[in-house]
């Protein structure tokens, strides 16, 4: 028997494509609430189901419009093609509004105020409505109007200034960083616009970009530079104001080590062999900080006629924090991700294997746990079925 989740009885509407908005309703239908994703039909359905390779392959041999990109974001969703564009589409998401609890778009401003799907109007025939609009810039500014992708976002949000080496050229996080952390936000908002109505009966809009997200994780580097006034550099895998906190080379491969408090540091410095790099000033993180080119090269030397095995069991046994750098094949075959249930599998008797592998949910709920219920969909799979229920209700 699956168990109740959190948010079983809820209904979202999801106009939303790409990763931000599959993101936010995903975790959503991860916690029970029922998903409707709507697919454009002309368009052949979210833009991410080409998005590869890889794709997984159909149980024909065929490639079927599953794509790694498309699955990692659209688990516990029913897909139904429905052409907004039409008269008869536009009334069939009115339909659907009107038993929905949440809509979540991602179109540019104003976008669906054509159609009359917008905002104001469907906030205005069902005032219980939480509608939330994700976009590049947000639904206000000079630059509403501009597309918002990761890319343009980590660019304009700060952050690939900050990443890759001192010499390199700036650097975007190699996933859709900004696209995620905002989904998470939208998730946040909406859960919060959800404990509202409980309250009160009301709905309300909320407005989410993917640029104000990716600001506000420029956590304590950002107000650094707003506290100073001055240009924060690139530190590769250095930490801007902990030392040591970085990959350090070993003699057969590399590790990290995260060096959080001073007491650490000592011990740290007592499995080098070298307790006077922890005398004097050094003793002090912010002086380490201040130092850290002369300390770096010291530190460098002593643990490269180290291997990683020894460095990783000599500093956690001294419980200072280090640890490996892992491949994707290795994450995945650890005990650690076993014990999480971080890798998942779920059937879908059209697939070769019969079954598809994806990434579990991190949220861990001691009476409401998340389930998995629906694989990723093929595209208008679940049209007939949705659109028949609305019918005869």
């Amino acid at each position: 028997m699956i168990p109740k989740g959190a948010l079983d009885g809820l209904t979202i509407l999801d106009l939303s494509r790409i990763l931000a908005g599959p993101t936010c309703t995903q975790l959503l239908g991860d916690l029970g609430a029922e998903v409707i994703k709507i697919e454009n039909p002309k368009s052949g359905g979210d833009d991410t189901r080409g998005w590869g390779p890889p794709f997984v392959e159909g149980a024909d041999g065929e490639q079927t419009d599953l794509s790694a990109y498309f699955m990692c974001a659209n688990r516990n969703k029913l897909s139904v093609a429905v052409d907004i564009a039409t008269e008869e589409g536009q009334e069939t998401i009115r339909a659907l509004a009107e038993t929905a609890d949440v809509i979540i778009e991602n179109f540019k401003p104003d976008g669906l105020k054509k159609y009359g799907l917008d905002h104001e109007t469907l906030l205005k025939a069902h005032s219980h409505l939480i509608y939330c609009s994700i976009s590049g810039f947000g639904q206000t500014g000079p630059n509403r109007e501009k597309p918002g992708y990761d890319l343009m976002a980590q660019g304009f949000g700060g952050i690939m200034s900050l990443t890759g080496e001192p010499e390199g050229q700036p650097m975007k996080v190699a996933v859709g960083i900004a696209d995620v952390v905002c989904g998470l936000y939208a998730t946040i908002g909406i859960l919060s616009a959800l404990r509202h109505r409980d309250q009160t009966g009301e709905g309300q809009h909320i407005d989410v970009a993917l640029v104000d997200s990716s600001i506000s994780w420029l956590i304590n580097e950002g107000v650094a530079h707003l506290t100073t006034g001055k240009p924060r550099p690139r530190r590769g895998n250095e930490h801007a104001t902990i030392v040591p906190y970085q990959t350090f080379k070993t003699s057969d491969g590399h590790v990290l080590i995260a060096v959080g408090n001073d007491s650490q540091y000592e011990r740290f410095c007592d499995f080098l062999g070298r307790p006077d790099l922890a005398e004097g000033e050094n003793a002090k993180n912010a002086n380490r900080v201040l130092n850290r080119d002369a300390l770096i090269a010291e530190y460098e030397a002593e643990i490269a006629k180290h291997t990683m095995v020894d460095v990783i069991a000599g500093l956690e046994s001294r419980k200072v924090p280090v640890g490996p750098v892992n491949t994707l094949e290795q994450v995945f075959a650890t005990d650690q991700v076993a014990a999480r249930d971080m890798k998942i599998e779920m059937a879908r008797e059209d697939v070769a294997g019969g079954k598809v592998a994806l990434i579990g949910n991190p949220l861990k709920l001691s009476k409401t746990p998340v389930t998995y219920r629906h694989a990723p969909p093929r595209f208008g799979q679940d049209t007939d079925v949705v659109l028949n229920k609305l019918k005869s209700s």
